[in-house]
């Protein structure tokens, strides 16, 4: 180093600290750690009439949520009010998703006058004065200027389409902000500014209240009462109002053998309480439990699992002692795909190709194609499909192997095809609503359907499951004729049937002839005959 220069620090911060990206918030979580700061205290002020945004209904069509709230007696210096604009570029790279998710807008207060109004306007209604230029523009001209810049252009794209544009008034009908773009310059931020109104605009709730909780968390510490920060009420068109921001605590319960299993540290309750604090997290003992109480800053801690690994960070990683691990186990396959592998094994040697094919279709591929009815009970639909080809999970593996043929004529007949994956239903019971179910599928298509070939196939697969024939008692499986699936010719079908160890019979799958006008739905030219079966029950 040169006499005089002091050297410069590179430090690379985890993705999930967002409270470290500017300054204020690595240095104070240093002297938090180092024990030569406290933990700040921060506090919501109770106001009698707190600032008010209100938004309209036109605001659901691009942009629907809105927060605020207001720093007062900001000391700005050339430095922090670098710092300031440093970290709300930095949340906009990823936190907000490059502004897709949240964009943040910056005001003078003394230059606006409250209440508030949160609109969706068309362009061509919209007309102000951009940040740092002096040309009055409307929304088709902003989009139109900034094409040439380089830091806005990349976001043209969320807006640049809409019917209507975001923007956010003054009572006087001033624009303040054309979100997600750029603020206006009547409401720009100087070095002499003293409050400042903060509003961030989105389309996701959850990341809008983390956003602004950090960025008042890093600058509330150059407020003239330092860590307290001005309400603003948010009123949405259904009459619902909530007060931003949100510092209610959140609190995990956990407990010191948890925390020390995990880790693999021996360290008493007080030992843990005193390292969570240099973490800035105010942990208190209860009986056999750990209460903790997560700083506002912390958004990516959730669960317990969160609390040991700063527990590990605190104690030191390089002070964790090395010990063998006892408690190590063997990997192994799981029964359901041990099975699945025998299935795939004697269908690929009894001469059939297995293919694999997507687990997502159309759904009229999944349903009208194989003239089937969609009750609503079974299919589990994608809300926002990318395409026509993707809206359904698939119920049944058989659309996929019968695209496969209709892409594969050009290959000489018969087609003897099988797969063997998971196919989706929905179940209301279950935590996600919904489930997996394994099946096998085997497809054959000739100048004839040959049904006594496909039967073969599904006999191969019984025998090599161990189930015995369908003539023996006890454990079996047997085929049932059956009339009631259109997928199939009438009188050409039947259910497969299987007897398990206690007893009880159950159809697994179904058997047949494929009828002529699911061929001609998915543009086939040969009979089909096919089985398919839910393995699961042979587990």
């Amino acid at each position: 180093l040169a006499p005089g220069e002091r050297a410069q620090l590179k430090i690379d911060i985890p993705a999930n600290r967002y409270d470290l990206l500017c300054y204020e918030g690595l240095s104070r979580a240093l002297g938090v750690f180092l024990g030569m700061e406290e933990t700040p205290k921060y506090r919501v002020v109770e106001v009698e009439k707190p600032h008010r945004i209100t938004v309209s209904k036109e605001c659901a069509q691009i942009r629907p949520y809105v927060v605020g709230a207001v720093l007062r007696g900001v000391a700005f210096t050339e430095e922090r009010y670098k710092s300031f604009i440093d970290l709300q570029d930095k949340l906009h790279n990823n936190l907000c998703r490059r502004r897709t998710l949240v964009s943040i807008g910056t005001h003078d207060l003394a230059t606006v006058q409250a209440p508030f109004t949160y609109e969706a306007r068309k362009p061509e209604n919209i007309r102000f004065v951009p940040l740092n230029q002096s040309e009055e523009m409307d929304g088709h001209r902003v989009i139109e200027f900034y094409e040439a810049d380089v830091h806005i252009k990349k976001f043209l794209h969320i807006i640049r389409d809409s019917p209507v544009f975001p923007v956010v008034y003054d009572a006087n009908h001033t624009v303040m902000s054309l979100p997600p773009l750029i603020n206006s310059e009547h409401s720009k931020i100087t070095l002499d500014t003293r409050d400042v109104l903060i509003e961030i605009t989105a389309t996701d709730q959850t990341k809008v209240s983390m956003v602004l909780n950090i960025l008042l968390a890093m600058f509330g510490c150059y407020c003239k009462d330092p860590f307290t920060v001005e309400p603003v009420e948010v009123v949405y068109p259904d009459g619902k109002t909530l007060l931003y921001p949100d510092y209610a605590p959140r609190v995990v319960k956990t407990s010191s053998t948890y925390l020390n299993g995990i880790v693999g540290i021996k360290q008493t309750d007080s030992e843990i309480v005193g390292l969570l604090k240099r973490m800035s997290m105010d942990a208190a003992v209860h009986g056999s439990e750990i209460s903790v109480t997560l700083p506002l800053t912390r958004p990516d801690v959730m669960q317990e699992c969160d609390i040991a690994e700063d527990l590990a960070i605190a104690f030191g990683y390089n002070n964790i002692p090395r010990v063998q691990n006892n408690a190590a186990t063997v990997g192994k396959p799981l029964a359901l795909n041990t099975l699945s592998d025998i299935v795939r094994h004697k269908m690929a040697t009894s001469g059939w190709i297995e293919v694999l094919t997507l687990s997502l279709c159309s759904h009229k591929e999944n349903f009208s194609f194989l003239r089937r009815h969609d009750d609503g009970t079974l299919a589990v639909a994608l809300e926002n499909p990318k395409s026509a080809e993707y809206q359904v999970c698939r119920t049944s593996l058989l659309p996929g192997l019968l695209k496969t043929i209709r892409e594969n004529m050009m290959h000489a007949i018969p087609y003897k095809l099988f797969e063997v994956s998971d196919v989706v239903f929905k179940a209301p019971d279950k935590e996600r609503g919904t489930r997996n179910e394994r099946h096998a599928c085997g497809l054959f298509s000739g100048t004839s359907a040959q049904f006594e070939v496909t039967q073969g196939l599904l006999d191969a697969v019984m025998v090599a499951l161990a189930v015995p024939k369908p003539t023996e008692s006890g454990r079996r499986y047997f085929l049932r004729p059956s009339e009631d699936d259109p997928t199939f010719l009438p009188g050409r079908s039947a259910s497969v049937m299987y007897t398990d160890r206690d007893g009880a019979t159950t159809a697994i799958g179904s058997i047949g002839v494929v009828h002529p006008e699911v061929l001609a739905n998915f543009r086939l030219e040969y009979p089909v005959s096919v089985f398919e079966i839910n393995i699961e029950p042979f587990v």
